[in-house]
């Protein structure tokens, strides 16, 4: 046994699954959706500073470059809202089966497309 080469990471072993790719996503949008909280909250403060504030800040704010970011944002929120609610669905015990993993999973991603593209479509585009 003491010639057996094992792989030190499990990327080695395991293939990604829908699980893995969701878990990594939900991170990564909580951090964006604290980089958007921020600007909100520089907004907030200009918009409570006055009209000069308010106006400086609203030039970058509403600037057709900017609907890049608040699409991005959109998608943070809707894709952490949904795949939140599933985990409360977990917290619950419920839904652990590996098929409904699996589904409850690829409903997150066709939840989060749709909301997302709706709601820049009416709302930011």
């Amino acid at each position: 046994m003491h010639g057996v080469q094992r792989p030190l990471s499990p990327f080695w072993i395991y293939r990604w699954q829908i699980t893995m790719w969701l878990s990594s996503l939900h991170r990564i949008t909580g951090g964006l959706l604290s980089a958007g909280a921020i600007v909100l909250g520089i907004w907030l403060i200009a918009a409570a500073s006055g009209a000069d504030s308010y106006a400086s800040v609203q030039r970058v704010l509403a600037a057709p470059w900017f609907k890049v970011p608040l699409v991005g944002w959109a998608f943070c929120f809707f894709f952490h809202l949904a795949n939140g609610v599933r985990h409360l669905a977990w917290d619950t015990g419920a839904g652990f089966e590996r098929a409904r993993i699996n589904a409850t999973g690829w409903t997150v991603v066709v939840v989060t497309l749709i909301a997302t593209a709706a709601f820049s479509w009416f709302a930011i585009l």
